[in-house]
């Protein structure tokens, strides 16, 4: 499928008029605080654009959550709001589910569900969600994409293109032309569900015996490149589960489940889940974890993985010629020294935890913006020293990093990181991991990226 097969002029046209006004505002309203000193009222601005937002639906959602996630991407009042975007995306109605089986499963579409709810259980960014039952008494969960979808997923990335070049107008700390072509194939590929059924069965061998980790099963036949039926797991939401006051114990014990469904695939198998947002996992009743949205995953090459663990280890020994040789291999064509050392203290933030050999927080502190005054400081010895240009491997990989710190924090877990860590690469070789990699997408049926 081609980048614009199926999608509209008139649907992008639309869809532009319709968010431009919430890009080009939060873009004036950043530049106006940052070199006019003209100050506005964030947290109205962050509260009209989170509704903006959420009614649309899309990538622009999506965009806006990973933005909450990144810290000093967005004053604080923006992150705070646009991190709840989750369940602000109001669900199609009954005529919209009735036109969509019918066209996915044919007119009798009915007869194949013993039970299926008229209402949406869940609503999300470019679907939503129905609970049903199929003949033999299993239970699923019905996941319907949006009309029109194509054309929604090009507007958005016009805007998000828009929004990135007058951002680099202001700054040029970070040259984001890498990062964009990333999200762009990333969102295009969320379009396919026979994609995402293909990556849950990847992730269903690649965490098999993984303690406390459970993956939905697609259901053959009932699944298309618009519909996706999974069996059901039953949980509550990350936010319903903290306000039933969970002891330290519970809480260690889902973080460690969460540190490794996200990183033994990434080690063992060069895989990433690059979407830890709140909304795709839930809690279940004996205290684990439920990996529910397999849209937003990233396939590395065997150096990539190994130009990882080389960073881990030359932070951890102070070893400057190994990191940046590390920078390379990952993809920071002609870095400076200079900028090396900036990057590092990326790095030591982010590997720090993983180099103590003891029960600790993954960061000091009781706060949600993980990482943000470390942030602040690389990126103004980015932008002194002229700016660099992440490569594309990098984007999904910082995500999760912060995504995951600041849902430990969150949880207030303390653990031994560095034994979680060392569980997972211990015996690394990187000939091994890609065998093992080809062999599990082949197995799952996951198709090359485009």
């Amino acid at each position: 499928m081609t980048e614009r097969e199926g999608s509209s002029l008139f649907g992008e046209l639309g869809r532009m008029a319709r968010t431009s006004g919430a890009v080009t505002g939060i873009a004036a309203r950043v530049a106006g605080e940052r070199f006019l000193g003209i100050k506005t009222d964030q947290a109205k601005h962050a509260e009209d654009l989170k509704s903006v937002l959420g009614n649309l639906k899309g990538p622009m959602m999506k965009v806006a959550q990973f933005l909450s996630t990144v810290p000093d991407a967005l004053p604080p009042e923006y992150a705070a709001q646009l991190a709840e975007l989750q369940s602000n995306a109001p669900p199609m109605g009954w005529a919209f589910v009735k036109r969509r089986m019918s066209g996915e499963l044919g007119a009798e579409w009915q007869t194949r569900f013993a039970s299926f709810g008229h209402e949406a259980v869940a609503a999300a960014s470019l679907g939503q969600v129905h609970r049903a039952t199929l003949p033999d008494g299993r239970e699923v969960a019905v996941k319907l994409q949006y009309p029109d979808m194509p054309s929604v997923i090009e507007a958005d990335l016009r805007q998000v293109k828009l929004a990135m070049g007058l951002y680099a107008k202001l700054d040029n700390a970070i040259i984001q032309d890498e990062i964009y072509l990333e999200l762009a194939e990333r969102f295009r590929e969320e379009l396919d569900y026979e994609r995402e059924a293909a990556q849950m069965r990847l992730y269903s061998a690649m965490l098999a015996g993984v303690p406390d980790v459970n993956v939905p099963e697609p259901i053959a036949g009932y699944t298309t490149r618009r519909l996706l039926t999974m069996s059901w797991l039953k949980g509550v939401g990350f936010r319903q589960w903290l306000e039933g006051k969970p002891s330290q114990e519970a809480r260690n014990r889902l973080a460690a489940a969460l540190f490794r469904a996200w990183y033994v695939p990434l080690y063992k198998y060069g895989v990433i889940h690059g979407d830890p947002h709140l909304g795709n996992y839930q809690i279940n009743e004996a205290g684990g974890l439920n990996l529910l949205d397999y849209g937003s995953i990233r396939v590395f090459p065997g150096k990539f993985i190994k130009g990882v663990l080389d960073l881990f280890g030359a932070t951890r020994d102070g070893d400057f010629a190994r990191a940046k040789a590390a920078y390379q291999v990952w993809g920071f064509a002609g870095i400076s020294d200079e900028q090396v050392e900036v990057l590092n203290d990326w790095a030591k933030f982010l590997y720090q935890p993983l180099m103590e050999d003891r029960v600790r927080p993954i960061q000091p502190g009781t706060g949600t913006e993980f990482g943000r005054e470390v942030a602040a400081k690389v990126h103004e010895g980015l932008k002194r020293t002229g700016g660099v240009k992440p490569p594309r491997e990098f984007v999904l990989m910082d995500r999760s990093a912060i995504g995951l710190g600041a849902v430990f924090m969150r949880l207030g877990a303390e653990l031994n990181w560095c034994r979680l860590f060392h569980e997972t690469i211990d015996g690394f070789d990187e000939a091994e991991m890609v065998a093992r990699q080809q062999a599990a997408l082949r197995a799952a049926g996951v198709p090359a990226a485009q």
